[in-house]
């Protein structure tokens, strides 16, 4: 599993990856920091990222648009970076290795309770 991290999100996700045994890269490092979100779209099918956004609304439109797609993960709170990382962990976790093709999670915060929620994109 390779992740993309969206530049809405901190850099430091990169090392929660890492540390966890699995590639990532953010948008900044690729220099496709400020591109438009259908061309970044482009990239991630292209290159079979799974991408880690905090922007919902957009991204999960663009990929229930996508016939397959190596999956989503929305931090669904706006948040400073160490709880970022500590939701980031929570995905990595809740995927336990295995592959979230067409699907994405959704991670929120319940209180102090870590939250997280599969779908399929595209609905069927």
């Amino acid at each position: 599993m390779r992740f993309l991290i969206d530049e809405c999100l901190h850099e430091s996700l990169v090392e929660v990856s890492h540390g966890a045994g699995l590639d990532a890269v953010h948008v900044n490092h690729l220099g496709l920091g400020g591109k438009p979100d259908w061309e970044l779209a482009g990239r991630i099918v292209e290159d079979e990222f799974t991408f880690v956004t905090n922007n919902r609304v957009d991204f999960v439109r663009l990929f229930a648009k996508m016939e397959l797609h190596a999956g989503l993960i929305v931090i669904v709170p706006n948040v400073v970076p160490s709880l970022q990382r500590a939701l980031f962990e929570a995905a990595i976790l809740y995927l336990a290795g295995r592959e979230p093709v067409n699907a994405a999670i959704e991670v929120s915060l319940k209180g102090k309770v870590v939250e997280c929620v599969e779908y399929g994109l595209p609905e069927v």
